[in-house]
């Protein structure tokens, strides 16, 4: 009997995931105009760590305006972009905006948003896997998960071209430790 290859751990199926979206992905054209200076992140911040972060925060603070045109901003305007969510994967800026539209019709379903536990993993100079947490506390119920996220620099800025947002079943689980 042939011996059974041992499993993957979960972030290495993750990373080559990542590698091989990023990878698949066709040039970028140009980008829209970023909303603010710092929603954009240019290429002449010190690191990707630091411009990505500055990305999701204004991402987080346009979510709790409740202008979700904003929130999307960071999301690449391209057909290429997949999102992935619900055990459904949705191509293309268009899908992934009429998603958030109809899944957020109103502040109140919006809620405050929350990221935590993130983990910010360049796979490259322009590349970068983005793994976290988020939480939304609205009137009809608190909600979170996790998700991960595929970046690419374009035209200078982290742009978001793979989304794959889970939801979690009860309360939330304490987070185990960042190995690296």
């Amino acid at each position: 009997m042939p011996a059974r290859p041992l499993p993957v751990p979960a972030f290495w199926a993750i990373l080559a995931a990542a590698l091989a979206v990023a990878a698949a992905l066709p040039p970028a054209g140009r980008a829209q105009e970023p909303r603010t200076p710092d929603a954009g992140a240019s290429a002449t911040d010190a690191g990707p760590r630091a411009a990505i972060e500055r990305v999701l925060d204004a991402q987080r603070q346009a979510w709790n305006d409740g202008d979700i045109e904003a929130f999307l901003e960071p999301y690449w305007k391209s057909e290429g972009l997949s999102f992935s969510s619900g055990g459904e994967t949705r191509r293309g800026f268009r899908a992934t905006r009429d998603r958030y539209l109809a899944t957020y019709p109103d502040r109140q379903a919006m809620g405050t948003l929350e990221f935590s536990a993130l983990e910010i993993s360049p796979l490259g100079d322009d590349v970068a896997l983005v793994l976290g947490e988020w939480d939304l506390a609205r009137d009809a119920g608190a909600i979170g998960g996790n998700f991960s996220l595929v970046m690419r620099r374009i035209d200078g800025r982290w742009l978001i071209v793979h989304d794959h947002t889970s939801r979690r079943d009860g309360p939330r689980r304490p987070a185990p430790p960042v190995t690296r």
